[in-house]
This record gives structure tokens, C-alpha cells and sequence, in this order.
């Protein structure tokens, strides 16, 4: 999948454009909740090299959040590495050229329900027993 073709699955599946919040860094994309402003993906181009690879070659890349059970369930082989640049005990980084566009989608729709603004329950009390 490319980097185009993933921001175009977000838009149509999620309805969310991608904003570029650093300065003069035009080509790192962050995709956010409409509503809470949360992050669920951001792309950005990286090096093999920075996932052990024998390569210098920049590829795209996406950064997802996913549960703490499922952070050991992929591996280096479905394209899928400890998070580059963020906190691994929450995210991944998917090398968009190497995971097959199935487990993409199925990541980033993890990541964009993990991130979605929580509905908080409010318990009734029944002031008619006291």
C-alpha cells in the first residue's frame, strides 16, 4: 500500500484528512479524530536502516497505537516493527511497502478505535431509598 492509497482508505473509512502540525516538515502526515483531536496514524518517511535492516533506503511509514495483548502478535515478517519514535509499549511501525494491505487496514481500524474519545457512563443513584 502507499502512502497516498492509505491516506485515501483513512478518508473514506474514517472521514479524516491529514494535517501537517511540524514546521517545515511537509511530507509527515498525522491523522487525528474529528472530534477529540486525538492522533490514531502518522506517516512519515524513515530509513530501513532504523528498523535493523541493511538498507538506507526511506520508505513510508505508519506509527498505530494498538492494545498492550496485541503489540506481540506481528512481527518483522507481516512488516510490522516496534514503534519508531514513540512509545513501544503502545505503538508500531508498519513499513507500508512490506505489509499486505489487509493487516493495514485491520491495524489502523484498531488504532483509530483504541484512540476514539471514551463515553463515560454516569451511574444513577436512586435517592428515593434513603
Amino acid at each position: 500500500m502507499t502512502k497516498h492509497e492509505f491516506l485515501k482508505h483513512c478518508f473514506n473509512t474514517y472521514g479524516t484528512s491529514a494535517d501537517h502540525p511540524f514546521n517545515e516538515d511537509f511530507e509527515t502526515a498525522v491523522l487525528r479524530h474529528n472530534g477529540n483531536r486525538k492522533w490514531y496514524a502518522i506517516v512519515m518517511k524513515v530509513s530501513r536502516r532504523k528498523f535493523g535492516l541493511d538498507s538506507d533506503e526511506r520508505v513510508d511509514v505508519v506509527n498505530l497505537k494498538l492494545p498492550f495483548v496485541l503489540l506481540g502478535s506481528y512481527d518483522p515478517e507481516d512488516g510490522v516493527y516496534p514503534a519508531y519514535h514513540m512509545n513501544k509499549n503502545h505503538w508500531v511501525s508498519v513499513l507500508l511497502p512490506d505489509a499486505k494491505d489487509e493487516l493495514i487496514k485491520y491495524l489502523v481500524n484498531v488504532s483509530f478505535d483504541v484512540t476514539k474519545q471514551k463515553i463515560k457512563k454516569h451511574i444513577k443513584t436512586d435517592d428515593a431509598d434513603e
